[in-house]
């Protein structure tokens, strides 16, 4: 990676839809050149997707909350299903098994705080795997 490669994926950061030749002439490139080089990003692994950014409000989606999971036991049996049920789960934007005091922190997304019950009553404390779960609301999100 140079300094070009980094000034194509900080292009590509703010505006995943930009053309290749707005892309090329933003970062002082040919098109030619510059689509070999977000090719050759892809091959690497460094662009490992384009995704799009979801307004949660506006989908009515007001409710946000980091939720920390302490599980029971980590047997494979029971780790295995939590896992894949963390990943298939709509409101879960966000899963990340960290160290300390939580085994798992979850950035859950839904429309209210019946809403948000739901998902605790009806699905996280109806896995096997979870030991207890504590929230925290999100206030804003500065970044």
């Amino acid at each position: 990676m140079d300094e070009v490669d980094e000034r194509v994926l900080q292009a590509l950061k703010a505006n995943s839809r930009i053309s290749n030749t707005e892309l090329a002439e933003q970062v002082g490139l040919s098109v030619s050149s510059c689509w070999r080089r977000v090719r050759a990003l892809e091959d690497r692994g460094i662009i490992a997707g384009y995704t799009v950014a979801l307004d949660d409000a506006g989908m009515g989606l007001g409710f946000q909350a980091i939720v920390h999971v302490q599980l029971r036991r980590h047997a494979t049996d029971e780790f295995t299903p939590f896992v894949r049920a963390m990943q298939a789960q709509e409101e879960i934007r966000s899963v990340y098994a960290t160290t300390g005091q939580a085994d798992y922190h979850l950035h859950v997304v839904c429309a209210d705080i019946d809403a948000y019950n739901q998902f605790l009553e009806g699905f996280l404390f109806r896995m096997p795997a979870v030991a207890s779960a504590q929230t925290n609301l999100i206030l804003r999100v500065v970044k």
